[in-house]
């Protein structure tokens, strides 16, 4: 059982390190069989399908950030604070993670299964919500209000967020997400929590 976990382990490794080494190719399992050392009816034995490949890296990437975020959450209990730490950690894990990064803006996607575009826009929407109720908590934590909506500004966040995935990816993962981050999240904390 342990060799069948790690041999899924090192397909999923194989397909992040494609999608970061071959941006905006299409990967064909025949290359992923090839890449792992294996033949593409083993692939299929751990996996039924590319798409669930896909899955696998996208499972991986929820785990890895919710379970970080409720650490956050935990640890933190000041609205902007938070926020910060949970924006640093998505953009700091994307850039640890360039192939992910591929995947989660969309790039990897061309081609592939719309149910994989789903379950990326819903890994965004997790995010967002997790900022709204952030920024909802703020009056009652805090006793303080915000700028705007709660809404607004978690959509403000979430976008900046994944402009900023978007950007690595399209820069060929040269545009570092982390390199910009205190002096955009600065202005960011003013347009949020700076209320007059």
């Amino acid at each position: 059982m342990k060799k069948n976990t790690n041999r899924k382990q090192e397909i999923l490794q194989a397909l992040a390190t494609m999608l970061e080494s071959a941006p905006g190719q299409r990967i064909t399992t025949a290359r992923l069989a090839q890449a792992v050392g294996v033949t593409e009816a083993a692939l299929y034995r751990h996996f039924p399908s590319k798409a669930r490949m896909f899955e696998g890296l996208l499972d991986f990437v929820e785990e890895t950030i919710l379970v970080r975020i409720n650490r956050i959450l935990d640890e933190d209990k000041q609205s902007a604070s938070r926020c910060y730490k949970i924006a640093q950690l998505v953009l700091i894990f994307a850039e640890k993670n360039p192939g992910i990064s591929s995947l989660l803006s969309g790039e990897a996607l061309t081609g592939e299964q719309e149910r994989l575009r789903t379950r990326v826009n819903s890994i965004f929407e997790k995010l967002e919500t997790q900022f709204k109720q952030v920024l909802r908590e703020r009056p009652m934590r805090e006793g303080k209000s915000l700028t705007e909506n709660e809404q607004i500004l978690a959509n403000l966040i979430t976008s900046w967020i994944e402009g900023q995935i978007r950007q690595y990816v399209r820069s060929r993962f040269t545009h570092l997400p982390s390199t910009k981050l205190p002096k955009q999240w600065k202005l960011l904390q003013q347009t949020i929590f700076d209320t007059p």
